[in-house]
């Protein structure tokens, strides 16, 4: 890996972000269209879940330890100081149903760190927790907001309707992304439509596909796996036959089984406003320009796996948002600014639909779940 002094990022100005046009109109759209297909799976399943990444396939308590020695450029914000913080992982699918596992889409993973202090952003000054929101490819599906919310309406028409149809759609597509696959290239759209490799999700690595502010600068953020249990599960197939919920299942039984895991968490300074865009969310930093850089390391030691039903407890108590944190690490561009209303609307609504307050832990002790 290259020396991290020798990146030179570029700081943050105002004027690379350009609000589209319509943006407001655009975000009460979505948190239309979304409250719409949270409201239909809550009268189908009697219980209000979130109106995306809906299925949970572990909560994890982990630590973060920001790295020593890091240069200027790369102490910044939460990692601006050697420390270490309690975090909360959840591992989740990326639709409003909770589908089969495989019914293959897109996997999420959300992280929040717990106890961190400095100025905070709008809405979260009363908490103390910085979120990354992350899934398992380098880019958004989509370049805006505007260009998201169509994609998003089509889907919904079709929530709750189906399951089986949708397992067979699977299937085809997953033929289909081999094949790309096999020439050296990968389909972004046939992955998200459902033709995501059947593998476990503790050997995938995670981005938050959009940027947000690193300090001074501009940033991508990633989560790799690096213990040798963890990077063994890299690309490995997992038996989904007759196993509607194989990911929940396997990710219990590997810390269970008392394997140690260690993920690095790294990001990709901006160098290049022009290659490496605010406002396209669909934009692939290339990493010839600037390569991700580790700036710590999340553990997780042996736990033991929550049944179904206390699982759903607990993920009704919690949210997960990139506007929960430091101002020094505010989300940027299109796709980020509208997230802000649209997941407080989706928090708001699964609060009252389920009669059950969201809970923001403030301390080490709030990590207890059960």
């Amino acid at each position: 890996m290259s020396d991290p002094t020798l990146v030179h990022p570029l700081r943050y100005q105002r004027e690379f972000e350009k609000p589209e046009d319509g943006e407001a109109e655009t975000t009460a759209a979505l948190i239309d269209t979304l409250h719409g297909v949270a409201a239909t799976m809550a009268e189908s399943t009697g219980h209000a879940r979130r109106s995306v990444h809906a299925k949970n396939h572990g909560l994890l308590r982990c630590t973060l330890e920001v790295l020593p020695g890091l240069p200027p450029q790369l102490a910044q914000g939460l990692f601006a100081q050697v420390r270490s913080y309690p975090v909360l992982m959840r591992l989740s699918t990326a639709p409003a149903e909770e589908l089969p596992d495989n019914v293959s889409l897109p996997r999420g993973l959300a992280l929040k760190v717990i106890g961190v202090e400095g100025e905070r952003l709008p809405g979260s000054e009363a908490h103390t927790s910085q979120d990354f929101v992350m899934v398992d490819g380098p880019s958004f599906g989509r370049p805006d907001a505007r260009h998201f919310l169509k994609d998003l309406k089509r889907a919904a028409a079709t929530t709750d309707k189906s399951p089986a149809g949708k397992q067979f759609l699977s299937l085809l597509l997953r033929g289909a992304e081999r094949v790309v696959e096999a020439v050296g290239a990968e389909s972004g759209t046939l992955i998200a439509l459902g033709g995501h490799r059947q593998s476990h999700p503790l050997g995938e690595s995670y981005f938050t596909q959009v940027p947000l502010l690193y300090g001074l600068f501009m940033a991508k953020v990633m989560l790799a796996p690096v213990s040798p249990a963890l990077q063994a599960l890299t690309g490995s197939a997992l038996d989904m036959k007759g196993k509607p919920d194989a990911m929940r299942e396997a990710v219990e039984q590997f810390f269970t089984s008392g394997e140690p895991a260690e993920w690095e968490l790294r990001v990709q300074l901006c160098t290049d406003i022009d290659r490496m865009p605010l406002e396209d969310a669909s934009a692939v930093w290339a990493e010839d320009e600037s390569q991700f850089l580790p700036v710590a390391r999340i553990h997780a030691a042996w736990q033991s796996g929550l049944s179904p039903d206390a699982l759903l407890a607990a993920d009704d108590r919690l949210a997960f948002s990139p506007w929960h944190g430091l101002a020094a690490h505010r989300p940027l561009g299109s796709v980020m600014r509208v997230r802000k209303a649209v997941y407080e609307a989706s928090r708001q609504f699964r609060a009252s639909r389920n009669g059950c307050p969201l809970h923001e832990p403030q301390h080490a002790d709030d990590l207890d779940l059960r």
